[in-house]
């Protein structure tokens, strides 16, 4: 279903027409440039269109869900874009990029409007974004959406030294089409136990339908999952050249959570080995100690980190209890 927003709005920013639009196949180069000379201008790289190499969000987020994809233009040339993604009773959004030539005239407003309205569609009753903890103007921007900064995630790195084999670990990509639908069906039932309603089922699929990686199944004593990550590997997809990116993994909660975890950051390493990556990048946010203190523990340091915006002003599944490896960049 198409939200309500992806019909076309005309306006006026800075004294030019903006138009907000879907995002178009057509546009995916341009809006990908746009995505890295915004970041890399904002960062103060030297050559902005180098930022973030050979890592891809624009393309891999289109493909994923080109309804949730949306494009603002001035004079009928593309100025910014932003995505939104579902993920059941959470909705995040991001990267919103808009041309540096163009900052501070009110464009970032308009693509906010058609996210908010796919969020509104889908239902999701807790939203979020990852931005930088020191920027002011981000801060206030997404403050008047009702989103409130909470606690800094670290994206962290290791380097992979260990590809022993983890008992019980398999890969949805490896599954028989017949048996995929009972694995996504398990995969909610994990995520829904981390958060009600929080379903990895459409990253699951289009980091499969797209050949961007593969998602680590932990299996349990039962028929249940203990454990899900959702990984990206190597160039052209999230992670980039040599890496493997873990984009969600969770385990189940409850009594020897952390030993669950400690076998799913094994199998994330056991993939990464595997696909011949040198480094695993994994984040999470430090609401999440116990989380964060294994994975320190492991020999992740971090690299980079922001602050997770949320809406309602209310923790989610970023609490004591969750052994949960995201990022909402």
């Amino acid at each position: 279903m198409t939200p309500p927003a992806a019909e076309q709005k005309s306006g006026k920013s800075g004294g030019a027409p903006v138009s907000v639009r879907p995002l178009d196949e057509s546009d995916l180069d341009r809006a990908d440039e746009i995505f890295r000379t915004a970041f890399g201008t904002f960062l103060g790289v030297p050559d902005p269109l180098e930022t973030f190499g050979t890592v891809d969000y624009v393309r891999t987020r289109w493909e994923a869900d080109p309804r949730a994809a949306f494009a603002a233009t001035v004079d009928g040339e593309l100025a910014g874009s932003n995505f939104a993604t579902d993920w059941g009773s959470v909705g995040f959004f991001g990267p919103l990029t808009v041309r540096p030539d163009l900052w501070d005239q009110g464009i970032g407003r308009r693509l906010m409007e058609p996210v908010m309205d796919c969020f509104d569609a889908w239902g999701n009753r807790h939203l979020g974004l990852f931005t930088f903890s020191h920027s002011a103007k981000h801060l206030e921007l997404y403050r008047r959406y009702g989103f409130w900064p909470r606690f800094l995630t670290a994206i962290m790195k290791k380097q992979v030294t260990d590809g022993a084999a983890v008992p019980g670990r398999m890969l949805y990509g490896e599954l028989p089409a017949a048996g995929q639908p009972e694995a996504l069906s398990l995969c909610r039932a994990l995520t829904g136990s981390v958060y009600e309603g929080l379903s990895l089922e459409r990253e699951i699929v289009a980091v499969h339908a797209q050949g961007l990686g593969d998602t680590i199944l932990l299996a349990g004593a039962g028929s249940e999952l203990d454990g899900l990550a959702v990984c990206h590997c190597g160039a052209g997809s999230e992670a980039g050249t040599d890496v493997c990116f873990v984009k969600f993994g969770a385990v189940r909660p409850g009594p020897e959570a952390g030993d669950r975890f400690e076998r799913l950051l094994d199998a994330c390493e056991g993939l990464a080995a595997e696909r011949g990556l040198g480094a695993l990048d994994a984040g999470t946010n430090l609401s999440r100690p116990d989380a964060y203190r294994l994975m320190i523990d492991r020999g992740f340091r971090t690299w980079l980190q922001g602050v997770t915006m949320h809406r309602p002003n209310e923790p989610g599944y970023s609490h004591p209890d969750a052994y949960v490896i995201d990022d909402w960049r």
